[in-house]
């Protein structure tokens, strides 16, 4: 998948330490999520996240502890 969705995306320009919490606590995460909320290729960005696997940060409004459950859910389902 190409990743032109990137250009699209509500955190362009945005600081990106809001989308890398220091901790796992939840509310660390508010801000980057508020972010997401709004943007157009969230999906994109959450889809590319689970793909890679990736561990650190808040991609597509979901934090990595969000991720692995969404995972998890998907291989119950398939």
């Amino acid at each position: 998948m190409s990743a032109t969705w990137r250009k699209r995306a509500a955190c362009r320009g945005i600081d990106v330490e809001i989308f890398f919490p220091e901790t796992d606590d939840e509310t660390e995460a508010e801000a980057a999520k508020a972010v997401c909320e709004m943007c157009p290729v969230r999906q994109a960005c959450l889809e590319h996240a689970l793909a890679n696997r990736e561990r650190e940060g808040v991609w597509g409004g979901a934090t990595e502890r969000e991720r692995r459950r969404i995972l998890r859910q998907r291989r119950k389902s398939a």
